[in-house]
């Protein structure tokens, strides 16, 4: 119940006041049949968004994670793809998206089932419960989750392993998958608590899974041959290749030398200090989720470092604000929403944080920078993961404000971090509950 809660009372007041400015009428009308993304746009401004920078990163044509929510994963592999392709002379190269995700859910279930089982004395009520049931496993993840599964499995080239109709479309099967698994948590939570051996329940559950896994996106190959055609036109082919033996090979990136650097600016997050998400990850026994908090200015120049050094750099942000994507563009200075709607949009990072406005929703690359004439990037090209029918052939460019307010994550080498940051890299993590906002997945 709500105590002394005030109700609406319009008494003419509202309908006067609204009335009484004709501006207010004159956008009710364009709003009538206009989108408010398109009624809002402001192409003079998106005309200043150039697709030209004085830093840039040549990198290879986009990839295209179709109907799935694999942007992490096709992240991921779009950095790492960059050196082989270089020391092969490819001019193209993509490394199976299918593949990671296929071990990801395996692995995901098997997480899920065992953070069922550590929480079956908890009531089905009780939120971490509540939380792991409705979120269940979903495509989204996170860079410490990728690492895991390449160093454990290893990648394959996409002729190895292609997509499938379902492993690009995944919105039914998840929605099976899951109602599944939480049939399967009822019965593991039972069991757990009338005294039983569960271990031979999730083993059969887990057999269930991998059967519904290989069905929808097929079986990973246990070896295969690796073929192509440099850039001289000479033919190459190594046989019967494992996927670990393929990565130490053709990739052979460090992955444990990398480190996801974030922007949190609330007050539960102390600026210098290490995190992790308690329940987040896939792989059970493999390094925890680790972020390392800096303020917005550290997290540029850290990203300014590893671009000017030729190297890409995957990160993580909210785009479902303030963008277009048939121009290729996030900038919070192209839309007008507060002129046509008449409110101010003044939500601070801290705030949209706290509130839950804002939280990372999309991986993707960045590739170059441009200075402006303080001396500081007035924008960012990014590489996406959407085809190649939006932005520049499906690279974007982001503003300099979209950027400080919905970027929250990169992943940086550590030779670019200082001796401070790497020292505090050892203390331990505080951990935040996992419906924090930087327990969201990309």
């Amino acid at each position: 119940m709500l105590n002394n809660a005030r109700p609406v009372e319009i008494n003419g007041k509202f309908e006067e006041n609204f009335a009484s400015d004709p501006a207010l009428s004159a956008k009710r009308l364009m709003l009538t049949r206009t989108a408010l993304e398109e009624a809002s746009f402001d192409a003079i401004a998106a005309g200043k968004m150039q697709f030209a920078f004085s830093k840039e990163v040549k990198t290879l044509p986009v990839t295209n994670q179709l109907s799935s929510g694999r942007c992490w994963i096709f992240a991921a592999l779009n950095v790492l793809r960059e050196k082989t392709a270089k020391e092969l002379g490819l001019s193209n190269l993509e490394f199976s998206q299918n593949y990671i995700a296929f071990w990801d859910k395996l692995e995901k279930i098997n997480y899920f089932l065992e953070s069922i089982l550590d929480t079956a004395d908890r009531e089905p009520d009780d939120r971490t419960v509540s939380f792991l049931l409705q979120t269940g496993i979903a495509d989204g993840g996170q860079w410490d989750m990728i690492v895991a599964l390449i160093k454990k499995y290893g990648v394959v080239p996409k002729t190895a392993m292609p997509e499938t109709y379902q492993s690009s479309h995944t919105a039914i099967m998840n929605r099976m998958l899951n109602m599944r698994l939480r049939e399967m948590a009822a019965a593991l939570r039972d069991a757990k608590n009338a005294g039983k051996d569960t271990a031979a329940l999730k083993d059969a559950f887990l057999q269930e899974m991998y059967n519904a896994l290989v069905i929808c996106f097929g079986e990973p190959p246990k070896s295969f041959d690796f073929e192509y055609t440099d850039k001289n036109g000479v033919y190459h082919v190594e046989r019967d290749l494992t996927a670990k033996a393929f990565y130490d090979k053709y990739v052979g990136i460090d992955l444990s030398e990398y480190v996801s650097i974030i922007n949190a600016p609330t007050p539960d997050k102390p600026f210098g200090k290490t995190f992790t998400v308690k329940y987040l990850g896939n792989v059970i026994g493999a390094d925890p989720i680790l972020y390392y908090n800096v303020e917005m200015d550290t997290l540029k120049d850290l990203i300014m470092k590893q671009l000017n050094d030729d190297e890409v750099v995957w990160f993580g942000s909210d785009v479902g604000k303030f963008g277009a994507r048939k121009e290729g563009i996030w900038d919070k200075a192209c839309f007008g929403y507060e002129t046509v709607l008449s409110m101010p949009l003044t939500i601070t990072k801290q705030q949209q944080l706290m509130y839950r406005d804002s939280a990372m929703t999309h991986a993707m690359v960045i590739t170059g920078y441009n200075v402006g004439k303080d001396g500081s990037p007035d924008r960012w090209k990014i590489e996406n993961s959407w085809g190649e029918d939006r932005g520049s052939k499906g690279y974007y460019v982001m503003g300099a404000e979209w950027f400080d307010q919905y970027v929250y994550q990169a992943v940086i080498h550590k030779k670019y971090l200082s001796a401070e940051i790497l020292e505090k890299l050892s203390d331990e993590p505080i951990a935040l509950e996992p419906w924090d906002p930087m327990g969201s997945l990309a």
